[in-house]
This record gives C-alpha cells, structure tokens and sequence, in this order.
C-alpha cells in the first residue's frame, strides 16, 4: 500500500482533528505544544527523526480512520522498519506527545473549572456540596441537612502502589510546563511577554525530551513517602481549606467570613506509604518511623509559615481592636516561656496584640519540628486552643472578619492535618502474623526471636512511639490483608502483647479486616459478628462510641470471579454489612481498595458512592488513592478542590432518602438480572483462567513479565511465585498488562455473556436508567473498551500460539461491545459520553503507533532462543512503549 501524499496526509490530519470537535483554546494549546515539540524533535533528536515521527503518526492516523487491514500493516510496516535506536526515539517522541496533551487537557479542565466559578450561582456546577445541601435539604430539612454536612468525612487515602509509570522528575518538567502555559495565556495581551513565554516552554520541553523517560532503579519507601509530600506541598495544604471557604460562601451567602463558619472539616488524608508492608520487605519499621518525621515536618513548616504570615498582616491596633483578657492571660503565658522573641516582638508590634501573639505561636510550632521541648506544643489540640483564643478576642472587639478570614482557613488546618499531616495505616498479612504468633507462642522464656518476629514486634511498638510523638491520629489503624477468620483479627492484639510487654504502654489499635477475594467477601458478615465480642475489639469499640472500619478489595475479586461478579459479590457484602452493623448499633465506615483501572475497581468516584447500597455509607467515604490517580486528582490545585467538591457533594447525597430508596428498590426489582449475571459471567471468567497453561499463555501474550521489570515502586510485582499461578500474582500487573495488550481485559471480561443469558434488550435497557450499580458497571466498561482495540489485540493474541484462548477473548469482547451499546441505546461506544470520547479517539491513533512498536520489541522477546539471553535493546523499547501507552491510556493499574 502506497503511503500518502504530502497534501493527503494534511487532508488526512485536519479531518481527523476536525471530527474531535476540540473546543478551539485547547486545540490552539494542542497546536502550540506540538509545534514546540516538533521544533526540539528537529534541534535535538538525531537526523530524520522528526520525519520518521511524522510518517508514523499519519500512518497511524489513516489505520485508525481507514480501518482496513491494508492501512493498518501499512502503519506496522513502518514500525518494524526502524532500527532500534530509532524506534527508541520515535518512542519517547510519542510519549512525550502525551505528556503535553495530557497537560493540554487537564489546562482545559482548569479553564472551565475557573469559567464556572465566575458565573452566577445559579449556573454553577449542579454537582457540588453546596448544591447537594439544597436537594438534601428539601428532603430533609435545613437542621438535618446541616446535621449530615457536619458530621461528613471524606478520607481518601495515598498508597505506593506502583501504577505511575513515569518518573518523578518528568511529572516535575510537566508541573513547571502548567505554570508555563498559565503565564502564556496571561501574556497573550502583549506580544513581547507571549514571545518570552513560548521561548520559556520551549527550553522545557527540550528539558522532557531530554529527561530519560524510565527510572534507573526502583524506588525506595521514602522516596515514595517524599513523592507524596509533593502532592501536599503544592496542592492539598492550601487546596483542602479552599473547599471548605467555597461551601461555606455557598452556604452563608454575604454573611460568609463574618461570623462562624457552618463547615467543620470533613476531609481527613490517609497514607499507606511507608505503612504498607503486605509483600514489601523493603518497608520495615524503620522505614514506618521515617515516614511519620517526613510528614510532620512537612506540615508543620507549613503550619509555621501560615501562621507567621496571618500574623504579619493581622495590624490591627488595640484602640480600634482591643484584645480580651484571655489573650491578655495568652500573652504572658507565652512571654515567661518564650521572653527574649516576645520583648522583640512587642517593640516591633508596640500596640498590635493580635499580630503579636500569633508571631509567638508561630515560634512555638518552630519549636515543635525542632523538638524543642521547652517551647513545642504538647499537641495540636493546644495549638487549637491558643488560635481560638486569638479568634475570640478578635471577635469580641468586633473584628469578626479578621476571626474567620485567613485566620480561620489556617484553623481548618490544623484541625485537618495536625501535626502528623496524613493518617499513616500499617498493613500486613494474615499469614506473617500467624506465623510469627506460632513461633512466639512455642519459643521459651528468652530464647532468641527470628528477625521476622522482631519487625513484626517493632512495627507495633512504632504506632506506640508515633502515637506519643505525633498524636493519637497519627497512627494506630491496623490493616490485616486476606482476612478470613476472627482469629486473624484477634491475632494483631496478641501480638501486642508480645511487643509491649505487661508493663508497656499498649497501642490504640483499631485492627481493620480486609475482605478481598470472592469468598472473603460472602464470608465478611459472619467473621465481624464473631470478632465484635472479642474482649481487646469489645474494648475499643466502646471506646470510639462504637465505631468499625471495613475494607474491601476491590482487585483480587476481580481477578478471582471476574469483574461482573466481583461488582455483584462487593454491592452484595457492602449491603449485607451494613444492616449487620445497624442492627449491632455499629457506625460502619466501608473502606474502598480501589485502584485506578477499571478493573481494580476504578472509574469515577462520585457515581460509584451514588450507587451504594443503603446505609453503606451513611456520611463517611474511605478509599486508596494511588499511582496515576493521585496525580491527575491532586496534582493540580483547581482540579483537586473540583474532585473533593464532587465527591463530597456525593456521599451528602448517598444517605438522602431518595437515593437509598431508589438503590434498594432497584436492587430487588432486578435481583434476577443479578443473578443471572453473577453465574453466566462466573462460568464465562472461569472458562478462560482455568483453562489449561492459561497461565504461562498470559505472560506470553502481554508484556506482564516485562511490566516487573519496570521501576515504578518498592513493592515487588508478585508474592514470589511464578507465572504458573496466577492466584499470588498482584492484581496491578494483571491489570496493567492486560491495559498495554490493548485488552483491558480485567474490566470487561464476562459482561458480553451476561448481558446475552439475560438476552431481554429492553428490560436491559430500564435497568441502565433505574439501576445505579448496572450504570455505573455499564459505564465503565464502554470506557475500558472504548480505550481497547481488537486490531491490535489480534497481534498480541497471536503470540500465544493458542488460537482456542485468543478466539475466547476477541469474541467475548465483541459481544460485550455490541451488548454495551445497544444498552446504552447508542450506536457507538461513549455516544451518551462525548466529552470522555473525544479524549479516547483523540489520543487512540497515537497509542496505536506505541502499541506497534511494542509489538515489534515483544516479538523480538518471545521469539528468541529459549535460555538465549534478554536483548537489552529490545527490552528497553519495550519498557518505554509501556511507559507511552501508559501516559496515553492515563490508565496502569
């Protein structure tokens, strides 16, 4: 097939972009970009390769538009006609493509975000806490509504689960190119300024394609913990409080920032990093310790330098803003302790008690990250008490605006953040705490401990040591992974009777059992009913005025039943826990393990809450945030303050009557759908991991070894067994291989079969409008195989010389595609979603051209000798085609 000519490739491409129907300033900064990087493409990659790009890209283009088998081996042809070295450039051209087209996008999505915010009221977002108050309201009532919003808690919580395939020093060239594109679209008025601007982003994005693309080595445990801190840093310190000024201004209209705010925080910020040891060897107690000083350095500088800057600009004289006798009484306290900075304080401040006082503060929690134990602050809670202090003399003197402006956001942070800054949990696995209470219970008085007894011991007697250094809300959730018993439950106290002695100090435990696979969850309501008359549990649940955490694994069910049946099996164990713990007087909070894939339990979160089951979430929401999630919902402020509104605005609704009747409605009128589903999709699922060398087969049709070898976490990729079971592989390099083959497999596979058993189209189709579970299932899965390609696939397939296999999995996916869309009642996958198909069909052909070159390394790979050793070229083509489609797909694991 000839390639095409120069007009007919420009045809060809302002057609393609044409149909995209991009909104004009994100395809001018589309434009811009790629003309930037086009340019370093010609200054700094080697001869011909911008040509070479572009012959691909085009190609690519005219496959995906064209269809035809003949455009498509056009495209691979041209592919395997590079050398290496310049199918490794023409790699890390693509991946850089995506990088600013996703920077392009997401500058898009702040556009709007700060578009909206400057519109009326009433054209605002429908989706936001403010407006989920005014429906909950007129349910319930304004005194219940703001009961609800009070006593709100959204938690999410970051892990270092290795999904982020890039590196953290091209996220940090992608962070400095948004400020860039922000100045430039401020600079647009004058030319000069655009011209310098351009020049700006032009020097960095010559710093992105010379930035090596893959991490030479794994990661360790504290530079995930620091990778974290980022995120804090730059968006969610300042980000968090922001929330709550906008609800509360939504809320109080004009008398807002002039008395008492009617939001109290409700987000609280988890963290596995340096805490999760389920698998990792490489995170140890020290490691737990060194977390929890990172963290509370971090926050506490940045509580330090808040408070030193609302105390600069608090200049408000005493005669027109007299202080009260309580912060008169503040004042000397803090002057004995503190009196050298106090008396050169008061001569600089001579009648500003205000301003005075918070400078001393900020000296104290100087003191606090210094450890300086005459002046520190014993807790937060001090701290709190000298701010509202402060806060009420300003009020008393009339100064109500000055108590609930900056002086109120930096309130929220304390009492968001404290001085431990993110909740850190400790996870470990049932059988290492079985095993080391085997060894313990069996070793005589003395006898020498194996060092995997001592850390498991060390672990527990760091949450004491946290505990006491940072505050109770520092540390002390418990997690026991693959939880199937009471007894591994029971097991984590004995421990701590082992680690602290009968004359320690005991840890606050608040042991949370994770259910993850199929069978653990049916088993879940049966184990908590056992475990709550545990005296150590009995205990503490009296103590928390009765409160439980959950987990649920949203990963290895799926990989265990598959994901229709797992979705089913998760709705089923949440609904059936929840009226157990009604029942019990129990306020349940569900923790989600979802990861960012489809089929870890990914997708929007807001819809995701809507379709709980009743009383499952009740104004708490916990979930894992991890790998390229955490980034594209926090790494930007605007976003970031959008997610949170939205999700927050989700769990007010979830306990509004309307929805839970709707849900438990739903759930009853299509219980037979359900069950027709979980078993057809059950035996489907089955009928291709059981089928004999299915293991092995997986590993040679996907890149799943290779994905090891990438150095995107500390966590190894598996729990040291082969590839010739798949029961111990971890659910991410499920995920995320079947996501590079162009598959995504672990999202769909077995939904086609059941919606075909259940075969009736219309009652299908009711479902999708009444139903929240099946719409949100529904929906997800036309993304995951909007996101998929059966051409491709086909070539990956083949590399597995198991026709019977391969045939399985293209023809289920066919008829899930036609199924999906027929329910949707569209005639092509995301058609009720245009918004999230242009993105998928623009950035598709590009994937396409990764996608190839991966194809040509992997059959490079398999093809080789057995015993023959790895192409070291061919492998790391390999390793940045799975980086690049990574970033275009903006899904891992």
């Amino acid at each position: 097939m000839r390639e095409l000519t120069q007009t007919e490739a420009i045809d060809l491409v302002g057609r393609f972009e044409a149909e995209q129907e991009i909104p004009e300033q994100m395809r001018a900064d589309v434009r811009m970009l790629g003309t930037l990087l086009g340019r370093v493409l010609r200054e700094s990659g080697s001869p011909g390769l911008f040509d070479d790009v572009e012959r691909l890209r085009i190609a690519t283009i005219h496959a995906y538009t064209d269809e035809t088998p003949e455009a498509f081996a056009r495209a691979a042809a041209i592919a395997d006609s590079f050398t290496v070295e310049r199918a490794d450039e023409v790699a890390r051209a693509f991946t850089a493509y995506f990088h600013l087209v996703n920077l392009a996008e997401e500058h898009q999505r702040v556009r709007i975000l700060r578009e909206r915010d400057g519109r009326p009221d009433k054209e605002r977002a429908t989706d936001s806490v403010a407006a989920a108050f005014v429906r909950l309201s007129a349910e319930v009532g304004d005194e219940t509504a703001l009961a609800h919003l009070q006593a709100m808690r959204f938690h999410p919580v970051f892990t270092a689960h290795p999904t982020e395939a890039r590196r953290r020093a091209v996220s940090s060239s992608i962070r400095r190119l948004a400020g860039l594109l922000d100045e430039h679209e401020a600079s647009r008025r004058n030319g000069a300024d655009e011209r310098r601007a351009e020049r700006r982003m032009l020097e960095e994005v010559d710093t992105l394609w010379r930035t090596a693309p893959l991490r030479p080595e794994k990661p360790s445990p504290t530079d995930e913990v620091r990778a974290v801190m980022a995120v804090f840093d730059e968006t969610l310190y300042t980000a968090v409080p922001h929330v709550y000024r906008r609800v509360d201004d939504a809320l109080q209209g004009p008398a807002a920032g002039g008395r008492a705010p009617v939001v109290r925080p409700f987000v609280r910020v988890g963290s596995w990093v340096g805490g999760d040891r389920d698998g990792n060897p490489f995170v140890t107690a020290s490691v737990t310790r060194k977390a929890a000083k990172i963290a509370s350095e971090h926050v506490l500088l940045g509580l330090e330098r808040t408070t030193s800057r609302v105390g600069r600009n608090l200049t408000l004289d005493a005669a027109t803003t007299p202080p009260s006798d309580a912060l008169i009484s503040l004042w000397q306290r803090l002057k004995a302790a503190d009196e050298d900075a106090a008396n050169d304080i008061a001569k600089r401040s001579p009648d500003e008690p205000h301003r005075r006082i918070l400078l001393l503060i900020a000296r104290r929690i100087e003191a606090t990250r210094e450890r300086n134990a005459d002046l520190a602050y014993r807790d937060p809670e001090h701290l709190l008490a000298d701010l509202r202090v402060v806060q009420d003399s300003l009020v008393q003197a009339g100064a109500a605006r000055q108590a609930y402006g900056h002086l109120q956001q930096l309130v929220w942070q304390v009492e968001t953040y404290g001085f431990h800054l993110t909740e850190l949990e400790v996870r470990q696995h049932s059988a290492v705490h079985a095993k080391v209470l085997a060894e313990l219970d069996a070793a005589a008085p003395g006898a020498a401990r194996s060092e995997l007894a001592e850390e498991v011991l060390d672990v527990i007697r760091t949450v004491v040591f946290l505990q006491e250094r940072y505050g109770p809300r520092a540390a002390g959730r418990y997690i026991v992974s693959f939880t199937r018993s009471a007894e591994d439950l029971a097991n984590v106290h004995r421990l701590a009777r082992y680690a602290v002695g009968p004359d320690g100090t005991p840890p606050v435990l608040d042991v949370v059992p994770l259910f993850e696979t199929f069978a653990d969850l049916q088993a879940a309501p049966g184990i908590l009913a056992e475990i709550v008359e545990h005296p150590e549990f009995a205990a503490r649940l009296d103590a928390t005025d009765r409160r439980l955490e959950v987990m649920l694994g949203y990963s290895d069910s799926s990989k265990d039943v598959g994901p229709v049946a797992a979705n089913l099996a998760l709705y089923e164990a949440q609904a059936e826990i929840a009226a157990w713990a009604r029942a019990s007087r129990i306020e349940l909070t569900l923790f989600h393990g979802r990861g960012g894939a489809l089929g870890r339990g990914g997708g929007p979160a807001n819809s995701a809450i809507l379709a709980q089951p009743p009383h499952s979430v009740d104004g708490r929401f916990k979930l894992t945030e991890q790998g390229e999630v955490i980034f594209a919902r926090y790494g930007d402020p605007a976003i970031a303050m959008r997610h949170i509104d939205q999700v927050a605005a989700a769990i007010l609704l979830a306990s509004a009557p309307s929805n839970e009747e709707r849900n438990l409605a739903a759930a009853e009128r299509y219980a037979d759908v359900a069950a027709t589903m979980d078993a057809a999709s059950r035996e489907r699922f089955f009928s291709l991991v059981k089928a004999p060398g299915f293991a092995p087969w997986f590993a040679r049709v996907t890149p799943m070894e290779e994905i090891g070898r990438l150095a995107l976490g500390s966590r190894p990729a598996r729990r040291g067994l082969s590839v010739e079971s798949l029961e111990d592989l971890r659910a991410i390099p499920w995920v995320f291989a079947w996501t590079q083959a162009r598959i995504n497999l672990a999202g769909w596979f077995g939904l086609g079969t059941a919606l075909e058993t259940v075969g009736d189209e219309a009652l299908l189709q009711r479902a999708y409008g009444d139903w929240p579970l099946f719409r949100t299932m529904i929906d997800n899965v036309a993304m995951s195989l909007a996101k998929a390609d059966d051409r491709i696939a086909r070539h990956y397939l083949e590399l597995g010389d198991r026709e019977d296999l391969a045939a399985l999995v293209r023809d289920e996916m066919a008829l899930t595609r036609s199924w999906v869309i027929r329910v949707t009642g569209g005639t092509e996958l995301l058609g009720n979603k245009p918004v999230l198909q242009r993105a998928v069909k623009m950035r598709s052909p590009y994937v396409d051209a990764l996608s190839l070159l991966q194809l040509r390394a992997l059959r490079s790979l398999r093809e080789a000798p057995e015993g023959a050793p790895v192409d070291p070229e061919q492998q790391r083509l390999l390793l940045l085609s799975v980086s690049g489609v990574a970033a275009g797909l903006q899904n891992t694991g």
